[in-house]
This record gives structure tokens, sequence and C-alpha cells, in this order.
């Protein structure tokens, strides 16, 4: 089985620099963790032998050489560019993605942008990837797509391949329903629909994943049952994967000689003085200037550690073309000299700030040496920098210092946790990471080593591709139930042979979607004449039968020769006949009810009661899904109590409570029809739980159809209302075709 990875930079960068190509390793934890796994992958035991890595290869590179470029990553690197002009980039990656994502989805409003010319090119790069991965894949793959820059590759592909095992992984905070929601309403609906396209949407920690489900449901109304969202076509999982690293190598790193070489050089220029360690990529998420201002008060509070204190701050440069960052730059600069200035002397330099990248061999080195790791992001999707320092303590000497705001911290509870935002706070961190006894130091660490060393890297990608193929599975099965080639081509030739036949059909849900009001989900003039021609086909009999009251479906549907089982089975009109009651039913309960349920109106904004003749429904699709919630189960409780000796129902639907007499049912309805006309073709299609009383009491031999990707006592399935009626038009072309040769005959 083969593993298609896409992100938005491969895992190699190409340069073009006067008519050479240069081929290096990329930067940052995922490039590099990731890579290393899927180079072993052939010698693990696992389902997944092969990858295909499909990426931007970091530059954009001139046409006459992008043939050369891409024959070479896949035949060396296991790779297939998307070529992508610097004009693109720079509205796509440095404006939307950095932009208008980043700062928001890590909680800096101030700082957003919301350009609709960088939406725009957000999708079509989107579409772009979406091409060059449907002209890579191979049936039977398993695509994984990557972080904030394609979130709308899954849908996507989704619409282009149904059948396609699809993952996405989350690497950056996914944010809090109040933050998500400042996106335009397009723009928000989107993100949420192209993340729902996959199969498995993973996030770092419970807490994103809570807040994305959350606004799936505030935002496009779709619920989840423990991390499951039915989405049309699928069901959609939600859950958390906390990424790992490569422990080993990071713990071994120190018996490396060109490290050990490094170690030398940088025990020599620190001598005794204890080295505070501040590792990051240039970003005001990172929370560089809160960290130094707790180290300058660090610094004015404890004059003792004076002359014995450094704090190494190492800045890697990153999106050097956007303006907030060239901003903050600047700010550091003055603050690194501020401190040095301010308590500096010619023997000691409390802080030593490098703006520059590093290799491994060197960042290996400065972990190894370092007393204490100052990771204080302000916010942060995982933080690799957390983990990457306590692995590199072989000795478990160390203290790491950890914001409360990174996702690491989820998981590193023994790291003395700060809100970066607290300069105070942070100062005593320092103090109190100094002061630290050297066997607390190491108990510390070796709980976080094992953790580390038990959730590496490569256990995390495993976890992720193993939960992914487990619901591939789930899907594969549901797709036998889905009603489509040789299953629908031979219920049609036993529609068309049939000489009796009985079409039960739901209506709301089943033939017309749903509306924020009853009245407005109106038959349309298509789906009318459709069903008018399949009730009057010989042999015929068409029911719709629905919890609608009699009235509403009698205005909709008299006098086309369709018969009507009205309240879920309360009342019934057969083809030609009137309105009659299937057994006596009494509804001087209603009053008292009433009181009840519209109190519950009261206090449900959007909410409205729909009275029939013998039942009361609740409606709250309309209603704020989260304290709807909350309501309808007090509702609940409350009717329960009081129907408790009373022959009533209180039912579950859609968006719906309803109160109705009990043993009235759309089985008892469907059943009336079967047993009177003993038909020898019978088809039942609904959407609702009150479909399933049917479902379950029909023989195994009756086509039973659930609308909609859930667990049903039905047969078969099919995603929608629009399904529906494309399969009556299937049956109306029959009838169509029949008429046409008996009129020849």
């Amino acid at each position: 089985m083969r593993l298609i990875v896409v992100s938005n930079r491969l895992h190699v960068t190409v340069e073009e620099k006067e008519g050479k190509i240069n081929y290096k390793q990329s930067s940052g934890g995922l490039a590099t963790g990731l890579s290393s796994y899927l180079d072993s992958i052939k010698d693990r035991d696992f389902e997944i032998s092969e990858y295909l890595w499909i990426g931007w290869p970091g530059s954009a590179i001139s046409a006459g050489k992008r043939s050369e470029v891409g024959a070479e990553l896949e035949s060396k690197y296991n790779c297939r560019p998307v070529f992508l002009s610097e004009k693109v980039m720079d509205k796509f990656y440095l404006g939307f993605c950095n932009k208008t994502i980043w700062p928001l989805f890590h909680y800096f409003p101030m700082l957003t942008s919301y350009s609709a010319e960088h939406w725009k090119q957000y999708i079509s790069v989107n579409e772009t990837f979406c091409e060059a991965v449907l002209e890579a894949v191979r049936p039977g793959d398993v695509v994984w797509v990557h972080d904030y820059q394609l979130m709308l590759l899954p849908a996507m592909l989704r619409k282009k391949m149904p059948g396609l095992a699809i993952g996405y992984f989350h690497h950056i905070p996914f944010p809090a329903f109040e933050v998500f929601r400042l996106l335009p309403r397009e723009w928000r609906n989107s993100i949420l629909e192209g993340l729902l396209g996959s199969d498995l949407v993973g996030f770092h920690t419970h807490d994103y994943t809570q807040y994305f489900l959350r606004c799936a449901l505030r935002m496009i109304g779709l619920e989840h049952n423990l991390g499951a969202v039915n989405c049309a076509s699928h069901t959609a999982i939600a859950d958390t994967f906390p990424i790992g690293i490569d422990y080993e190598k990071f713990n071994g790193a120190a018996q490396n000689p060109e490290v050990k070489k490094e170690i030398r050089e940088f025990k020599k220029a620190f001598g005794d003085k204890k080295v505070i360690l501040s590792v990051d990529r240039l970003d005001y998420t990172k929370g560089i200037i809160n960290r130094l201002k707790g180290y300058e008060l660090f610094l004015e509070r404890h004059p003792q550690w004076h002359g014995r204190v450094v704090l190494l701050s190492l800045v890697v440069p990153s999106r050097t073309g956007v303006d907030h960052y060239m901003s903050m730059k600047r700010q550091i600069d003055e603050m690194a000299g501020k401190i040095n200035g301010k308590f500096g002397s010619a023997g000691w330099t409390p802080l030593v700030y490098q703006f520059r990248s590093y290799s491994f061999e060197a960042l290996a080195a400065v972990y190894s040496i370092s007393d204490i790791g100052l990771v204080t992001p302000l916010r942060d999707g995982m933080n690799l920098v957390a983990k990457e320092f306590v692995a590199s303590k072989a000795d478990g000497r160390g203290v790491l210092v950890l914001s409360e705001t990174a996702g690491a911290a989820r998981e590193m509870g023994e790291a003395i946790q700060v809100n970066p935002n607290d300069i105070d706070e942070m100062a005593a961190a320092i103090k109190e990471a100094l002061d630290l006894p050297l066997e607390e130091q190491v108990r510390r660490n070796t709980q976080m080593q094992k953790r580390l060393k038990r959730y590496d890297i490569a256990r995390w990608a495993e976890d992720f591709i193993r939960k992914l193929l487990a619901v591939k599975i789930e899907r594969s099965k549901l797709e036998t139930k889905l009603l489509r080639g040789d299953i629908k081509k031979e219920m049609l030739e036993k529609y068309r042979g049939g000489g009796n036949r009985l079409l039960l059909l739901d209506y709301d849900g089943t033939l017309v979607p749903f509306a924020d009001s009853p009245e407005k989900a109106r038959p349309g003039s298509r789906l009318i004449e459709t069903l008018k021609k399949l009730s009057s086909a010989a042999g015929n009999d068409l029911v719709i039968i629905s919890g609608r009251d009699r009235h509403t479906l009698e205005s909709w549907f008299g006098g086309t020769g369709i018969s009507m089982v009205a309240e879920h089975g309360a009342w019934i009109c057969e083809k030609g006949r009137q309105w009659r009651s299937l057994k006596p039913l009494k509804n001087d309960w209603k009053p008292q009810l009433m009181q009840i349920v519209e109190r519950c109106v009261d206090r449900l904004p959007g909410a409205f009661v729909e009275e029939k003749e013998f039942a009361i429904v609740f409606h709250y699709r309309r209603s704020d899904p989260e304290l709807s919630v909350l309501r309808v189960s007090e509702l609940r409780d409350d009717l329960i109590n009081f129907t408790a000796n009373k022959e009533l129902q209180i039912l579950m639907g859609n968006k719906a409570l309803e109160i109705r007499c009990a043993g009235v049912s759309k089985e008892v309805g469907g059943m009336h029809f079967i047993v009177n006309n003993k038909p020898d073709f019978i088809l039942s299609v609904g959407d609702d739980v009150t479909d399933e009383d049917l479902f379950r009491a029909l023989p195994e031999t009756v086509y039973s159809v659930k609308v909609g990707v859930e667990r049903s006592s039905a047969r078969y399935y099919l995603p929608g209302f629009a399904e529906v009626n494309a399969l009556l038009e299937d049956f109306s072309a029959i009838e169509a075709a029949k008429k046409s040769e008996a009129d020849k005959n």
C-alpha cells in the first residue's frame, strides 16, 4: 500500500542559481521528522510499504528546468513537485496563509488581514494541489494532507474521488469558535467543509479537536457523536494525535563526534556560567519579546546571579517578507541591546543573541549543555523544541520552563509551566529552575523522556495511519450498502418486472431538503410531476408516509393519485379515498403538555411549536445548537416525568422533539399498505429515526433505503435527497419506456 503525503513544502528544498539546481534537506520539525520515518517504512512491519511526497519545492523554478527537477525529485527523493510562481506564492503563502490564517489561528486578530484576492488565490492553489494528487494517485493509495495551507484540499479530492482514503493533520492551533467566526462566512464554511472532506482529521490536543467540532456544529450545523461527523457522502472522524520527535536521534546526539566538538566549543565560550537556552523561529507567536522582558526582570530582582548566568537566544530567520516579522526583529534587536547595556560588564554578556540558522549538530550541542530550556510561546500548535530539549538530556540534568499555551504543555506536566504574558511569573520560573535540585531535575526529565520515547514521531505517524485505515475499512462496509452499480441495476430490473409495486416515501430530508421552518419545504414542480407519473403507472401504489399533518399533505399532494400517511401513522388516505384514522386516538392531553413545551420555547430563541391533531412538535432547527442540547434535554426530562402513566410517546427527530399518541408509527402506516396490497416489489425510503421502526418491520427482500450516512436497519443507503429524486426519475424513465413500447405495439 502506498502513502501519498501532501504538504505545502516538500522535505527537499530546490534552489536554482545561475542555471544550476541544488537540492538540500528542508528545515522544520515536520519535514525532518516525517521524512526520517518515511525513509524507514520499508523496514517496518506496517501496511504502508512505499510513499510519494507531493509539495512545493521551496522556490520558483524556471519553466525550462521543471522537467529536470521533477524527474530528479521523483527518482531520488520520492517527491513530485507542485511548481508555483513567486507571484502566486506572494498572495497564497505570504498572503492568505501568513496574513490571515496564521495570525487568526494563533489568536492575533488585530494582525489578521481579510483580502478577497488572497482568498481566491488560496482556493486556486488548493485546486492546483488537487490536480497534482489526482495525476499521481493509484487505486488503493492513502492520501495524507498536512496543515493549514491545504485546508480546502480534502473536500476537493473527495468530490473528484469519493472512494479515496483521505487523512488531514492540522499542525497549528485550531481556534475557539469566537475567534474562528471572525473569518467571513463563505471562507469559514468552506474551510470546515474542506477539512470534513477527510475520513480522519487530526489535531495535536484534545482542545483543538473540540474547538473544531464545536465550529462544525455552530457554523454548518453538523453534530458529532464521539468525534464522528456524518457528512453528505461519508463519516469524518476528528481525533487527537500529539506529534512526537525522533527521540533516539536527539537522545544519542551527544555521542556524535561532530556534536562533541560543538559541545567543547560552547563550554569553552560559556565556562561555568548557567546557560538558559531560547530557540525560536522569528515569529510574533513565539513570545520572544515577553521572554526577554522576563529575563530582564529576573536580572533586576536577583543581582546575585549577575555574572553567573547567560541567556543564549537563537532566533532562526523566517518569513522575512512579512512586515510584522521585520518590525518584531527590530524590537528584539533593541531589547537585546538594552539588556546587555543595562546589566553587562567587561567580563560578562548577559544575553547572547544570534539571528541565524543552526545545524543539527550545533543545536544538539546547545541542548546538551544548557541548564534551562526557556520555551514560552504565546500560542503554539505543539512546539517540538520543548521535546527536543528534554530528549537531549541524556544525563537527566536540566530544567524545562514551558508556556502553558503550547500544545506540548498537555504532555509535559513535569515542566515548570508559566503564562507567557505574565512577566513576573516568568522571572520567578527562571529563579525556580536555577534553584531546582539535581535529583528533582533528573526525576522530572526521566518521566518526560519515557513518554517521549514511547510516543515518538514514528508512533504518531503510525497511529494516525492505522486510524485512517480503520476508518477506511468502516467506510468500505458502508459502501457495500450504497445503492449503486449492480445493486441498483438489479433493483431497477425488479421494479420493471414487478406487477404490483409499493413505494413508501418519507418526505422531509428524503424528497426535499430540510428548511428553517416546515412551510418552506414545499415540493417543487419537477418532484410533483415525477410522483404523479409514478402513482399513475399501472400496478403502482406510491405512498408519502410523513410526520406532516394531513391538511398540509392534502394541500400539496391532493388530487395527484398519491396515497398519504400523516402524523407518522395517525391518519391515512389511500388512493381515491378519504382520510381516516387507523385506530381511535385522543388529544385531550395536548393543552397540559403545550404549556410545558411553550415554556421551553420562551427559553430557547428560534424554537417554535407545531401543533397537529394528535401530536405536538417542538422545532429547534433555527436555535443555537449548544443551547438547544441543554434546553431539549431539560424538556425531554420534564415530558418523560409528566407522561409516565399516559399512553404517549416522546420521539427525538431531526432537530425536532415530538409528543404523540402511543401505538402510532410509520411501521403501522406502512404495514397497512403491505398487508392490504400484497405487493411483489417494495421500496421504502426515509432519513429519520421515525423510519427505523418501519425498516425493522420490513421483510429482508424489501428494498429499504436510509437517506444519509448513518447506522440503520435499512438494507441500503443513499447520500441525500438529490439521489432519491434521481432514483425516482429512473423509475419514471422505465414507465415512459414501457409506455412508448406499448404505443408502438
